[in-house]
């Protein structure tokens, strides 16, 4: 792969902090809840192609960019437009992961022109109900502690089965992802990132929480090709209530349903995935630039 440095981008909404790496038509890559450009790489590492050149942000209120740039999935989503303006790239191919759905699919709303393909991996689509975990809530008030975020992450590298298995319940199919010469890899990283700067992740965690519970979005007006991954027994983003409505809203819309998947199915099904990401990039790519 090739070398990946992280910059800052200045547009009139202010400073947009972001990753780049390969050659190629350009991937915007968003990440999700407790992110940052780094998840957003990973995102593009284990889900995507080689031939691709991947731009990974950092939404608002995550690491290098700030909240104020972008409270809102659509002020997000302009964002997002100011920043390839700034690159001079005039239209990409978007993949977005859970958390960042929202300023994904308001960007092929708002930007029709220069969203050439649209691939949603577990995100959020809809209203989200589901209850907020108490862990959450305890983290906000301990992630400002230097000497505690660096304990846990000790004790996340000695047992990351034990981090793991509130992702992957299952012990058969945890296993067998995190001893994947691939997923593996990928998988540990991405638990183990949240650890990193965990305080600089905060604002943004706190402020999607707010869009996924208060925003709705006019899925019938996106036109550019989509693809939907999701598990149906994601317990985060409920399958029922986020991936199966997109049939009727989205017709055109591809479909990549993991029967007992979790919300982790780009890394339990790796090689299901990346196939079918590959196929749907590769296919549209000749007319992202």
């Amino acid at each position: 792969m090739s070398e990946y440095s992280v910059k800052i981008a200045e547009t009139i909404r202010g400073p947009v902090e972001y990753g780049a790496f390969g050659e190629g038509p350009v991937v915007l890559s968003l990440h999700g809840a407790m992110g940052g450009h780094d998840q957003s790489r990973l995102l593009a590492q284990t889900i995507g192609v080689e031939g691709f050149r991947t731009i990974a942000v950092s939404r608002p209120g995550y690491l290098g960019t700030p909240l104020g740039t972008g409270r809102t999935a659509s002020s997000q989503a302009d964002l997002c437009a100011l920043l390839l303006d700034t690159l001079k790239i005039e239209s990409v191919l978007v993949m977005a992961v859970s958390g960042g759905g929202p300023a994904a699919l308001e960007f092929a709303i708002r930007y029709p022109e220069r969203c050439r393909g649209l691939v949603l991996a577990s995100a959020c689509t809809d209203v989200m109900d589901t209850p907020i975990p108490f862990a959450f809530t305890v983290m906000k008030t301990l992630a400002y502690i230097p000497w505690f975020v660096s304990f846990m992450r000790r004790m996340a590298e000695k047992d990351i089965d034990k981090v793991a298995q509130r992702s992957i319940p299952d012990a058969q199919l945890r296993a067998q992802t995190l001893s994947d010469p691939e997923a593996g890899p990928l998988f540990k990283a991405l638990l183990l990132s949240a650890y990193d700067r965990m305080g600089q992740r905060l604002s943004g965690t706190t402020n999607d929480i707010e869009i996924t519970r208060s925003t709705a979005y006019g899925l019938e007006q996106i036109s550019a090709p989509v693809l939907s991954i999701h598990g149906t027994d994601d317990s985060v983003v409920p399958y029922i209530q986020h991936a199966a409505p997109l049939a009727e809203r989205i017709p055109h819309a591809e479909h990549l349903t993991i029967e007992g998947g979790e919300h982790v199915v780009i890394f339990t099904h790796l090689k299901e995935v990346r196939e079918r990401v590959g196929r749907f990039l590769t296919k549209h790519a000749h007319i992202a630039s």
